[in-house]
């Protein structure tokens, strides 16, 4: 597996080497060694996976508050998405940037998004499925969400505003102007 920073050096995309022939293709979606070596240990306590049914479906930004805060690896199993980490960790140099990366079936690429940051994805196709491991388990009362399309993030969102199809949840969420959340940047 290949692993880079981005330009926001805390997030990694992840290249798993595939082997493929006539019968279709195999490879290692997660090693615990390598990524260990770029993170430190890291404990996944959680898979989850989601459908969504239509192309600019857009899920996020979401985050949990300390001490509940998650990272995520984040990968494609069907179809195609813009996925997105944007830092929330106050003193950052790179506060309220985000990484944008497309991901797909066929590319295999995942990010890891670390705790401190909000997590989004827009779809590029009908029927997409995205699976994701997490450091912590879900947890309702620290469950926050930041605008998706707030114009201080500068995120260029492979669907028009209008025609995005969102949850209630996700229509409204605070910008980051009003974000409160508790991550601190330690170098």
């Amino acid at each position: 597996m290949e692993i880079e920073r981005t330009a926001i050096a805390d997030v990694l995309l992840m290249r798993p080497k595939k082997f493929g022939d006539a019968r279709g293709y195999f490879m290692e979606t997660f090693r615990a060694d390598q990524l260990a070596e770029w993170i430190g240990p890291q404990a996944f306590v959680q898979d989850n996976q989601s459908m969504s049914a239509e192309q600019g479906t857009v899920r996020g930004l979401h985050f949990q508050l300390e001490p509940r805060a998650q990272g995520k690896l984040v990968r494609c199993v069907a179809g195609a998405l813009f996925d997105v980490a944007v830092d929330l960790r106050r003193g950052s140099p790179t506060f309220g940037r985000h990484v944008g990366v497309e991901l797909t079936e066929e590319n295999a690429l995942q990010l890891w998004v670390p705790a401190g940051f909000a997590h989004g994805f827009c779809t590029l196709v009908d029927r997409t499925v995205i699976a994701y491991k997490v450091s912590d388990y879900y947890s309702p009362e620290h469950d926050r969400g930041l605008r998706w399309d707030d114009p201080a993030l500068g995120i260029d969102w492979p669907v028009e505003p209008d025609k995005a199809v969102l949850s209630v949840k996700d229509k409204m969420q605070p910008a980051l102007a009003d974000l409160a959340s508790n991550f601190v940047y330690r170098p």
